[in-house]
């Protein structure tokens, strides 16, 4: 009842914003606004960007503006499916969990960065793309190693691979001080997708905004289930419903926008709350699961950055997150838990630039404190506390041509948990650590002029993640003796841009962008069994795994006659993980060195094609992921299929007196494939979302 409630709130006080609107006169006829926006799209899709930042030592993979608005996608988690050498592991439905994996080093090694300050999960380091929306999402960045600037908390030059959420600014036409937009999706699954944005202008140099979203959704699908057994012969072949998998979830935003001289800050609050079934997996003529998580999770945080002089500035940044979350599984057949956690983040941060030789050598210093604490209502849990110390000294210069930027991260984790003595006494155990990771990059234009431009570039980063919570201390499965996991990066590419003047021209650019790397990942952290049976686990310091790679992207844009504008994307990666953890491990046929390890394809890539004419846009997706095993023991019982989806997608854009809006219908999986992410996790087949969008 309290999410039907907030529902018809947020749709009663939209309703009332846009008829109070409909009967203003705004500053501008809307449909001047209107033809506007028509003629500035070609801004908005054009992929061929230059840029003039003397920091972009290796470009980052960038979705935004209007290419991100027309992609069929309602998550974060859907939008990255695209970015070369990214896989999200999937569990289904609209609320299946949902994360990420860049070229293969695991979720944990990929920091999640939101408006510029990271996201955490102390309990077990991996960050739910599900839960962000698209709705306020301006652009969204991938980078491979860590992200072209200097000028950045420590946090960010620790991780192996970093996505950079980045949510909308508000911006105003002369003259207006309110935007409002209303967005109301609904489609296969019972979903009902409400949300709403205000942005508000107090003065010119403070704004603010609010957004805030619902979703319900049955999550009830069908999809067909076939299994054969080794020898080919059919074991089962049957269709049927895709059951618990519905899901209720409040979203909402709050932010505040301040500029002073020489420098900006900004306040950020965020809130989710969510009540979803987990469908499971299908095994054993299980159909039907009855599994729940509860979510609730809250952050505050900001930033302040000022320009003291042309030779220093500086960054503060500020953060406290409080996070909740139920698991119950009522299922007495199996075991009855219902577990509750509880988890509080502190993080500050400050980073110190100074302009040694202006335009040409800059050095950075970083420092960053942050503090965890997990509480649980599991029997003889330890209650951990984690102190961290980040320190981090960057450099870079840029010499004509030439660009390079050089880190080193020192970091200090400090764990104190509760243990317990044969004898029952309990006593606190505290445990240190101290790493130090470097980085180098480099790139070089060999051509540069104002319509070509041809660079090499390469990297080496070296990375570590420290064990979670989870793996250190769950009860009865962590080990407290875990070292941290280990990878070390390699990269080299060449990039080429060609972009032609004039608006009459047929073809406007093409980038094309490939790389090699190699990534090596020791004292990789895994489960193995405890005991004789295969009820208990133990984590281990035990898993060796090498990497090499391609990423390709290409990327092009047109303009037709009668101004029909037309973008294309393309993205391939081929990628060989392997295992080579046990050298013994190859005696039969299960064996499972040098082989790939799980889900990951050797082959996979994307394509889309995005046109406008006037007020129509029109989008065509295409995601292809290879074949794949479901364990590093690479036989036909864990082959796992290849898959691929058609999405295509329609909008259009008119004025209803006085207020703008935007109809649009999207088609997902347009062929109907039938096909697994997660082995025994069926996804959806043909689905489809009709949207509406109404701004003033």
């Amino acid at each position: 009842m309290r999410y039907c409630r907030c529902v018809f709130l947020m749709i009663c006080v939209a309703v009332a914003i846009i008829t109070t609107a409909a009967n203003t006169t705004l500053a501008e006829p809307a449909q001047v606004a209107s033809k506007l926006d028509s003629m500035q799209y070609l801004n908005e899709v054009v992929v061929v960007e230059r840029t003039t930042s003397r920091d972009a030592v290796i470009p980052a993979q960038r979705l935004g503006g209007k290419k991100l608005e027309s992609l069929n996608a309602l998550s974060v988690a859907d939008a990255i499916r695209y970015f070369s050498g990214a896989q999200i592991k999937d569990y289904g439905g609209v609320g299946g969990i949902k994360s990420i994996d860049i070229r293969s080093m695991g979720t944990n090694h990929i920091g999640v960065f939101y408006d510029g300050i990271q996201l955490g999960n102390a309990q077990n380091g991996q960050i739910d793309l599900g839960k962000f929306s698209l709705d306020n999402m301006e652009e969204i960045s991938m980078y491979n190693g860590q992200k072209s600037d200097i000028f950045q908390p420590a946090k960010d030059f620790g991780a192996a691979g970093t996505i950079y959420l980045r949510t909308r600014y508000p911006r105003f036409e002369v003259g207006k001080n309110t935007n409002v937009r209303f967005t109301f999706r609904t489609g296969s699954f019972g979903l009902v997708n409400p949300s709403i944005l205000l942005e508000h202008k107090f003065s010119n140099s403070v704004s603010a905004n609010f957004s805030a979203e619902y979703i319900y959704a049955t999550g009830k699908y069908k999809f067909r289930y076939k299994k054969v057994f080794s020898d080919g012969t059919l074991a089962w072949d049957t269709t049927a419903v895709r059951s618990n998998g519905d899901i209720h979830s409040l979203r909402m935003e709050a932010a505040l926008f301040g500029r002073i001289d020489d420098g900006k800050w900004n306040l950020k609050a965020y809130f989710y709350d969510s009540d979803k079934g987990i469908p499971g997996a299908i095994v054993n003529n299980v159909w039907k699961n009855s599994q729940r998580q509860w979510d609730r999770n809250f952050f505050a945080q900001g930033t302040f950055i000022k320009h003291f002089s042309e030779r220093y500035r500086m960054q503060a940044n500020a953060k406290y997150a409080r996070d909740y979350m139920r698991y119950l599984n009522p299922d007495t057949t199996l075991m009855y838990i219902d577990n509750k956690f509880w988890q509080q983040e502190v993080y500050l941060s400050t980073a110190n630039n100074f302009a040694i030789v202006s335009d040409v050598w800059d050095v950075n210093l970083s420092a960053d404190y942050q503090w965890n604490t997990l509480d649980a209502t599991l029997s003889n849990f330890a209650y951990p506390t984690r102190h961290t110390l980040l320190a981090a000294a960057a450099t870079s210069v840029q010499w004509k041509r030439w660009k390079a930027q050089a880190s080193v991260l020192g970091t200090y984790v400090s764990d104190c948990a509760l243990t317990r003595a044969a004898s029952g006494e309990e006593f606190k155990r505290s445990s240190s650590r101290t790493e130090w990771t470097p980085a180098v990059f480099t790139s070089l234009n060999l051509l540069q002029s104002v319509q070509n431009e041809l660079s090499l570039r390469a990297f080496y980063k070296r990375a570590f993640r420290m064990p979670t919570f989870n793996d250190l201390y769950y009860t009865d499965m962590g080990n407290a003796s875990l070292n941290p996991e280990f990878v070390s990066q390699y990269d080299a590419g060449v990039q080429y841009a060609f972009s032609r003047g004039g608006s009459n021209a047929f073809f406007h650019g093409v980038k094309i962008s490939a790389d090699v790397y190699y990534n090596n990942v020791t004292d990789k952290i895994i489960a193995v069994p405890k005991g004789n049976g295969q009820y208990r686990w133990m984590m281990m310091n035990l898993g060796k795994v090498r990497i090499v790679g391609t990423d390709v992207t290409a990327q092009a844009n047109f303009k037709l006659p009668c101004d029909v504008f037309i973008d294309a994307s393309l993205a391939y990666t081929f990628q060989s993980a392997r295992d080579f953890t046990d050298a013994t491990d190859v005696a039969d046929e299960a064996g499972t060195y040098k082989g790939q390890i799980a889900y990951i394809p050797r082959h996979s890539g994307s394509v889309i094609l995005h046109g406008a004419w006037r007020n129509l846009d029109v989008n065509y997706s295409f995601i292809y992921v290879g074949e794949r095993y479901d364990n590093s023991s690479n036989i036909r019982a864990n082959y796992v299929q290849p898959w691929y989806t058609h999405d295509i997608s329609a909008g259009y854009a008119f004025n209803f007196s006085k207020v703008e809006m935007k109809l649009s219908v999207e088609v997902n999986n347009l062929l109907n494939q039938q096909y697994e992410v997660i082995r025994n996790y069926p996804m959806p087949g043909r689905n489809f979302k009709v949207i509406m969008n109404v701004t003033i």
